[in-house]
């Protein structure tokens, strides 16, 4: 994977850099920069080169949003001339784009001369602007992107050891590779949030109305593992977990001392119905470790950028389902695209 350091020549050149500027947004006022800000180090790196830039971003599912508000907090947040950066429309505003057309990603390349993915938090997606784009131009990755993949990797190259997971949030389906995956690499593996009560239930307790999958993913084999670290006591609202207890929170204080490297993924409670002050705790108590610490899951990051900690970690991931994917296969189609 070059990066953009390998790049001969960027005087007078156009670069088409595909970002990940899909933030949270309400009423009209991004509510989260803190991806706009990741980017920051590749754009001026780009532009100090002698570059004009086009951005390349989604924002929202359907591509019915207004980039207004991405636009009007990056220029405030990046303090660049207007007349330097090129905000393309919408992407996911393009059929085209979601499907991979051929067309779709020969009409983008036209617009520039090189091709510089700064996304990763997308790059797990076979869309145009990821994986195809690269296809027609000469094509490098961005400072964040090469971040992303140095720090991630040496979680399951060489990690440092005491070794522990923290693994919440839900999505039953797509955090089960890594709870097997991270029994085998760490030491200890700890699972809150939705993902608990699922092994709650195997282990034939009530849990009320509290969110489980209920297709059979051989839990049963898992709660064998004595590295599995499981909650033993809960904060109950409505009969439904929405956080994990203060005991819960006692028994990972030495564990999380005695760790050289803690990687995190997800929240612990149901942060948005009150069930976040586990997770803000354990935070804390995380950054105050001794530990090389990183954090990835947009929920996650989103609490974080609120309590203002992106500094307090060793390292803070601005993927998602991509932070996901690249720990359990350890590379994504929109890495490969620029080998």
């Amino acid at each position: 994977m070059r990066d953009i350091k390998q790049i001969k020549n960027l005087k007078g050149k156009t670069v088409l850099l595909r970002v990940d500027f899909n933030v949270p947004v309400k009423n009209g006022r991004v509510q989260d920069d803190f991806r706009i800000r990741a980017a920051l180090p590749t754009i001026n790196f780009i532009l100090k080169g002698g570059a004009k830039i086009i951005l390349l971003t989604h924002l929202g599912k359907d591509g019915k949003a207004s980039l207004s508000p991405i636009i009007k907090r990056f220029f405030a947040v990046s303090k660049i001339s207007k007349n330097k950066i090129t905000f393309f429309e919408n992407l996911r505003k393009f059929p085209g784009e979601i499907k991979n057309d051929q067309s779709f990603a020969k009409k983008l390349s036209s617009m520039g001369d090189v091709y510089v993915n700064d996304a990763f938090s997308v790059s797990h997606r076979e869309h145009a602007s990821i994986v195809s784009v690269p296809k027609y131009l000469p094509s490098f990755a961005g400072f964040q992107l090469t971040r992303e993949v140095e720090n991630l990797s040496q979680v399951f190259e060489k990690p440092k050891h005491p070794f522990l997971f923290i693994l919440g949030g839900a999505k039953f389906s797509t955090k089960m590779p890594l709870i097997k995956k991270y029994l085998k690499l760490a030491d200890s593996v700890f699972v809150g949030g939705a993902l608990a009560d699922d092994f709650l239930k195997a282990q034939g307790y009530d849990v009320g109305k509290s969110l489980v999958d209920n297709t059979n993913y051989g839990i049963a084999e898992i709660l064998k593992s004595k590295k599995l670290i499981l909650p033993i006591d809960f904060v109950i609202k409505n009969k439904a977990i929405i956080d994990i207890g203060e005991e819960t929170i006692k028994n990972l204080i030495p564990i999380i001392k005695k760790a050289k490297l803690i990687l995190w993924n997800g929240p612990l409670g149901k942060y948005e119905d009150g069930g976040a002050v586990a997770t803000k705790k354990i935070l804390k108590l995380v950054a105050e470790s001794k530990a090389e610490s990183i954090i990835g899951g947009g929920d996650t990051v989103n609490l974080i950028s609120k309590m203002k900690m992106e500094n307090k970690f060793s390292f803070v991931s601005t993927g998602g389902g991509a932070t996901l994917d690249f720990l359990v296969k350890g590379t994504l189609p929109g890495i490969k695209a620029l080998g």
